[in-house]
């Protein structure tokens, strides 16, 4: 019944691609963030869905969009440059048949990512394209949500929809996607045209919005926690009411620390415990290897790099007896640990070439999204704009901030916003070169009729 379900909307989706081409593009967006085809018993786990949707959503565009004035921003190249730089380091790679494993999926996601700007033109087609990337994240964090208010969820133990650890379904990842996609939401429940705000889109947005603070509980990941902080820390900045604000945060956190699960409590402890902790001191050597690796081999070791890694490493417990403290060590050894990082992982993975390429990518986006926040801020004609993008900026902060704890340097949901980024960047671009002024300054106004007649 589920795999009927899956393929009727899959299909419905496709079918009103071949009407409106857009719509391949929104399926894929469906696709590459549910992953249907893992949830599949029988039918489309062993259909390449993901390539057939790219494809037709690629030939859509060729065949019937408008490309009128279309133009590839700095970004884009550097997106492209990244993906040849990254085939090159497959080809070379320490471990090619697991490397290769990887390129598959990660070359999919760039590709993408320098997709996508060209078919978002319009507002409306960038925020359908949000709204389904959030719908269909929420798929999976509202189950999560459910699970974690019915049992309080666990470690290891919250499984949302499959028991797989890839993709959206790893706990930290989730956890740090739930947290990234609330300013988005926000801006969807009081500036969405395809939902119309009223009480239902307000309801489920906040309702949503709850589910996505579950995750971290119900997940149990720290990195969550961290996230959760960020975007209190975010929100402060850009309120106008913000003793009111920290009033509200104190009195909800307050009220929720007894309602928290012993398993979320007892392992966010470990956050100020780092040594005592074995994940934490593991992740600490793991970055210390991944920089003694990078200095002898500077261009990386390719994809799955950190299989050759061995690592010692101590930690140190404290524990009381009546009025004394005994510090209790222990030396463990361990290898082949991920890197538990995004930026470690693209330092060990592509070198320092790959980490920079990584932080222009990023940093530019971040960058010009509070140009436009800025710029549009006081534009009574675009009241949208600047809100949208500062929601994209704060779910982008949020997501680099989490990413530190977690290694997501490739994952598909970060480049389809940055893709998004990039498309909302040269829409407006566009628009202020057709009114015949320089991108993101304000036109000139035109000289009142008859003004030339008049004496100097």
């Amino acid at each position: 019944m589920r795999d009927l379900a899956l393929i009727g909307f899959l299909a419905a989706l496709v079918a009103l691609g071949f009407r409106r081409p857009f719509f391949f593009v929104l399926a894929y967006a469906y696709v590459d963030i549910v992953s249907p085809q893992r949830l599949s018993y029988y039918l489309l786990n062993s259909i390449p869905v993901s390539m057939i949707v790219a494809g037709l959503a690629v030939v859509g565009w060729a065949v019937a969009e408008d490309k009128k004035g279309t133009r590839v921003p700095f970004r884009q190249w550097l997106i492209l440059i990244l993906l040849v730089y990254v085939y090159f380091t497959t080809q070379s790679a320490d471990f090619p048949l697991e490397a290769k494993a990887k390129w598959d999926w990660t070359s999919r996601s760039l590709i993408w990512a320098f997709f996508l700007p060209l078919v978002l033109r319009t507002r409306l087609k960038i925020e359908a394209n949000l709204l389904v990337m959030i719908l269909s994240a929420s798929a999976i964090i509202i189950v999560g949500g459910l699970k974690t208010a019915v049992s309080g969820g666990g470690y290891g133990e919250l499984v949302m929809f499959i028991d797989n650890n890839s993709g959206l379904f790893e706990s930290s990842t989730i956890s740090t996607v739930a947290i990234a996609i609330i300013p988005i939401i926000l801006w969807l429940s009081k500036y969405g045209t395809i939902y119309p705000p009223d009480w239902r889109v307000r309801l489920f947005s906040y309702a949503l919005i709850f589910a996505c603070l579950l995750i971290p509980i119900g997940t149990a990941a720290r990195t969550g926690v961290i996230c959760i902080g960020v975007l209190v820390v975010l929100m402060l900045m850009h309120t106008k009411r913000r003793i009111l604000y920290l009033a509200m945060v104190g009195v909800i956190g307050l009220a929720a620390i007894p309602l928290l699960p012993q398993s979320f409590t007892s392992r966010t402890a470990t956050i100020s415990d780092y040594q005592a902790d074995e994940s934490a001191s593991t992740r600490l050597a793991i970055w210390a290897w991944t920089i003694d690796y990078a200095r002898e081999h500077p261009f990386g070791g390719g994809f799955e790099a950190y299989r050759q890694n061995k690592v010692k490493y101590q930690t140190v417990a404290i524990q009381k007896d009546g009025s004394v403290e005994i510090a209790r060590t222990a030396e463990i050894e361990d290898k082949g640990r991920a890197y538990h990082s995004s930026y470690f992982e693209m330092l060990g993975e592509q070198g320092y070439p790959g980490l920079i390429l990584f932080f222009l990518i990023h940093g530019i986006s971040i960058f010009r999204m509070e140009v436009l926040r800025r710029r549009y801020r006081s534009d009574a004609d675009e009241p949208w704009l600047s809100p949208l993008a500062l929601a994209l900026q704060s779910a982008h902060i949020i997501y680099m901030v989490g990413s530190l704890f977690v290694g997501i340097a490739y994952q598909p949901f970060v480049y389809m916003l940055v893709g998004t980024q990039i498309g909302l960047d040269t829409l407006i671009t566009r628009r202020e070169r057709e009114r015949g002024a320089r991108p993101f300054q304000k036109p000139k106004p035109e000289a009142p009729a008859g003004a030339e007649l008049q004496p100097s």
